[in-house]
């Protein structure tokens, strides 16, 4: 059995440039200096990155597309429509599938479990975003 679903294209359009902008607002302004100072970068380490930012940036752009047009199918399948319902969603999504395989970079990859919760941090607020844009954009 296929499930039929309905997808707004531009909502997802939408949801991905929102959640790209909070990922700006979030690692830039935000917290950009303590997610530095957590991996051990300093501007010289930055600038000296295997892609150039703006190659980053448009992986980055790509990755969160693919993000919100999945999300979008998930806010379709249990049919929420309200900034309410998109957000418990995103909660259950970050809190199953999101947290869990973040949480590796502090339990294998000995990183400090602040830098976990500063990114983990971004993603719930992301999908939030997202959800909250797919779920009243129908």
């Amino acid at each position: 059995m296929v499930l039929e679903v309905s997808i707004n294209y531009w909502a997802v359009l939408a949801a991905a440039v929102a959640s790209f902008v909070a990922g700006a607002i979030w690692y830039g302004p935000l917290f950009g200096k303590k997610w530095m100072k957590l991996v051990g970068f300093s501007m010289k380490d930055m600038k000296k990155m295997r892609l150039s930012p703006a190659q980053a940036m448009t992986g980055g752009f790509i990755m969160t597309l693919i993000t919100s047009f999945v999300l979008a199918h998930f806010v379709d399948y249990v049919g929420a429509t309200t900034i309410a319902a998109g957000a418990q969603l995103a909660l259950w999504t970050w809190l199953g599938f999101v947290m869990p395989v973040t949480i590796g970079v502090f339990l294998w990859e000995n990183k400090p479990f602040r830098l976990f919760l500063l990114n983990t941090g971004h993603w719930l607020v992301s999908l939030i975003v997202m959800a909250a844009i797919l779920a009243v954009w129908v």
